[in-house]
């Protein structure tokens, strides 16, 4: 299973002549701080994992729960299997000796004492309520089960930090938190079981709900440290303090302030950590994540892999083509940017250096490229089913709105790949070094399990029947081809499928806080006014200032998040300027998306630098510029909400091809390449201002772009011509 370095499945050997190059594409990456058990340890917890993608595909599917009780659940699971699987500080060899601060150990015994004591008081208090008991005594709720809980909390937290083992040993601190994860879920499910549930948020609210949300939200952010870093965690940290320095701040930042125990039991309420963050997490993305575990068990990563290098192998630059066109297919099924780099990035990049593209150049490709996945439908990260959570639009409404968007993104990382293979004369990979088209297209069956999934969801089928059907199709296809998903292929699937899910479930639970103090604060209500003031001005500042934003928000943050959190401060402020919804939060989701390749903080180039061997900054930088259509393209959907498939088909294809021009023009303008030549810097100024004319869809504008764009290629005419001889 997953939770080791287990032997690969057997794979029918292919012929040589076949040059299949795309093995293992998509096996989990097994992270730096992830313990690999051993023994009867891996096998208890191969089958709490594949326990807990059970648990969700029989609630979603067959005997639904109550929706809060549901939803601690989800979280409660996540928890626990993170701190179970996920370190919280380095691992020691057995050569350092396999132990460093034998004390972490007694400590986080008798740690562990206080956690069971609150532990057992959850189910006294269910007693307590079963009796008919109305509500738990303050004292009660406060002295044996409130402080108890958060001093084993805070003590398991910090033990965790210089708890350093082998990496199949399990922790002592880490069993702590586990417990008083479980304590926490288990409280929560007796208050809110109850009438108690409707005094949150008020001055009645039993104290036992505060002290649990303290502790709960202080167990999420350390497991989200843990599994994605501390960006957002830092985030989450200066939102929480702003809830309680509120009072003392100037200007539209400054609010009447809410105490302690107020905030915090309304925080684990479905205004926070429960709300719609959790709310998808716990059954769009989980149910697409066991589907991606499947198509992953079944080997069609490699498949979307070996067919992209079949398909665009030949042509120049040919290994960066096919990393463009397998993180679009990987990006449909794969939930992050990082993650979709280190999928396909290990086998593109040293293939792209291999025909010139230098260590900067090969990890920019395939960071733009992989973070363009983001918004490629109808998966987009899972970042349409939040929109559809949050805006009320149905979830195919968005898929089809983000067809051209996507589209327009991967065609301008195409024509800056091409321009620059161009430039620097590269070649593409020889036909004897490419896997057979004419065989792949004999196995395109495995594209099935995803025609299935998009066509039950315009069939009207809920995005839950078609995601299960979808999955169930994944392995019957796989019955046809090479890679048969067997019993234990399955449960192999299903225990992938919660590795998967660990990080994205506590990255929405952690996102799930900020928007908890966004909505409580009214800070996003008091953001609106600020942009309504700037658009006063010019309403294209105003787009600007909230570009940055969302960038801002989103830097370091997985692309969930980042679109959760912007959607709470940006969106309302953009749909006040009188921006239709869909627009004003695709216009937040796309700058989400390309945080992920911004500099200062950008995830997905880190991992491309990692793999590349190349400068994290510099690569980021690099792919940057790269995606910078994308950074243009929120705009058009401002100017011209054709781009969003919004009016009849002949004023779409109109936008579409309008778009795609200038795009095109973007990228000759950017990369210095066009009409068969290096530009001077006149001409490229000349391109970039056609491309910018080309944005706002108007017919004058679209002719003045046009004009300037045929200008510009008669210069360039002029100066190839003008460069060939001195070329002879």
């Amino acid at each position: 299973m997953t939770t080791e370095h287990s032997p690969k499945d057997p794979t029918p050997a292919l012929p040589d002549d076949d040059h299949i190059l795309a093995h293992d594409v998509d096996e989990e990456p097994v992270e730096a701080n992830r313990r690999l058990f051993e023994g009867w340890l891996l096998k208890f917890v191969t089958l709490l994992t594949i326990g807990y993608s059970s648990f969700h595909l029989y609630s979603l599917n067959i005997a639904p729960m109550e929706t809060w009780s549901y939803r601690i659940v989800h979280v409660a699971g996540a928890l626990v299997l993170g701190f179970i699987l996920y370190a919280g500080a380095r691992f020691v060899s057995h050569e350092e000796g396999g132990v460093r601060h034998k004390w972490t150990t007694w400590f986080g015994g008798v740690a562990l004492l206080p956690a069971l004591y609150a532990l057992y008081q959850t189910f006294s208090f269910s007693q307590m309520v079963a009796n008919g008991a109305m509500r738990i005594a303050p004292e009660l709720e406060t002295w044996h089960f409130g402080w108890p809980l958060l001093a084993a909390t805070a003590l398991g937290i910090v033990l965790s930090w210089f708890h350093q083992r082998e990496r199949s040993r399990f922790s002592v601190p880490d069993l702590v938190l586990i417990v008083c994860s479980i304590a926490v879920a288990a409280y929560f499910l007796v208050a809110y079981n109850t009438n108690m549930r409707m005094s949150t948020g008020t001055s009645f609210a039993p104290v036992g709900i505060s002290f649990a949300a303290v502790a709960g939200t202080a167990l999420i952010m350390e497991l989200t440290r843990r599994v994605a870093g501390l960006a957002l965690v830092v985030i989450g940290l200066v939102f929480l303090v702003y809830v309680f320095v509120g009072p003392y701040l100037p200007g539209f930042l400054g609010f009447p302030g809410l105490s302690v125990q107020r905030f915090f039991s309304q925080v684990y309420t479905d205004a926070g950590i429960l709300g719609p963050t959790t709310a998808v997490s716990s059954t769009y993305i989980i149910l697409f994540i066991v589907f991606a575990a499947f198509l992953q068990a079944s080997k069609v990563g490699d498949y979307f892999v070996n067919f992209a290098f079949a398909a665009a192998g030949r042509s120049r630059g040919g290994p960066a083509k096919v990393a463009i066109f397998a993180s679009g297919l990987m990006g449909m099924i794969n939930g992050t940017s990082a993650g979709n780099v280190v999928s396909t990035g290990s086998l593109t990049i040293p293939l792209m250096k291999k025909v010139g593209y230098s260590k900067k150049s090969a990890g920019a490709v395939e960071a733009a490229a992989s973070t363009g996945g983001q918004i490629m439908p109808p998966i987009m990260g899972a970042g349409a089913f939040i929109m559809a959570e949050i805006t009320g639009i149905p979830y195919t409404e968005i898929a089809i709105a983000a067809i051209i968007p996507a589209v327009l993104y991967f065609a301008s990382v195409y024509f800056m790949v091409d321009f620059e293979a161009a430039k620097l004369g590269m070649r593409g990979m020889r036909e004897d070094e490419l896997p057979k088209l004419r065989k792949l297209i004999k196995q395109v069956y495995l594209f099935i399990p995803i025609v299935i999934l998009i066509c039950a969801l315009f069939q009207g089928y809920s995005v839950i029947r078609a995601g299960t059907l979808a999955t169930v199709s994944a392995a019957v296809v796989s019955w046809f081809s090479p890679n048969k998903m067997g019993f234990r292929a399955i449960l192999r699937a299903l225990d992938i499928a919660s590795m998967m899910a660990i990080q994205i479930i506590v990255v929405c639970a952690a996102a799930g806080i900020i928007v908890g103090v966004i909505s409580l604060t009214g800070v996003g209500a008091r953001f609106s006014v600020l942009l309504l003031d700037v658009a006063e001005a010019s309403q294209l500042l105003a787009l600007i200032f909230a570009m940055f934003i969302s960038i801002l928000l989103g830097m370091g943050m997985p692309t969930t998040a980042a679109y959760a959190v912007a959607a709470s401060v940006v969106a309302p402020g953009l749909v006040q300027l009188g921006i239709e919804p869909l627009t004003a939060h695709f216009f937040v989701f796309y700058f989400a998306v390309v945080s992920a390749i911004t500099p200062p903080v950008a995830l997905a180039s880190y991992a491309a630098a990692g793999i590349s061997g190349a400068n994290a900054m510099e690569t980021s930088v690099a792919s940057f510029r790269i995606g910078i259509a994308a950074f243009i393209v929120p705009f058009m959907f401002f100017y011209n909400s054709a781009l969003l498939m919004d009016g009849d088909w002949f004023v779409i294809a109109r936008a579409l091809l309008t778009a795609a021009f200038g795009v095109y023009l973007l990228s000759g303008g950017v990369l210095g390449w066009f009409g068969k030549v290096s530009a001077a810097w006149m001409v490229r100024i000349m391109l970039i201002a056609a491309a910018l004319l080309m944005i706002e869809g108007g017919l004058w504008t679209d002719m003045a772009g046009v004009a300037l764009a045929v200008l510009s290629f008669l210069v360039q005419r002029q100066r190839r011509q003008r460069l060939a001889p001195a070329a002879v």
